[in-house]
């Protein structure tokens, strides 16, 4: 099993997201790259983010985006050292 591209333009979106509270949210602009704009909007149909564009993170989205920022402190934790 691999991340497909969709994937990974989903846990960057994810990724933005500089906390999993509901305080920040974000938004994605009609120019940005087309598979962020798919990816925010595959995120919105699936109940992770309250915008199409962005918003805020749902209950759902909110612990995505902590196992997003974890998994990638795990996977960088040597590059620290």
């Amino acid at each position: 099993m691999t991340y497909t591209p969709e994937n990974l333009a989903e846990l960057h979106v994810l990724m933005i997201y500089k906390s999993a509270s509901n305080l920040d949210g974000i938004k994605i602009h009609k120019d940005a790259d087309p598979e962020v704009i798919a990816a925010a909007q595959r995120l919105f149909d699936g109940g992770f983010i309250t915008q199409s564009d962005g918003g805020y993170l749902t209950t759902l989205g909110s612990e995505a985006a902590d196992h997003a920022h974890s998994l990638y402190d795990l996977l960088n934790v040597y590059r620290e050292i």
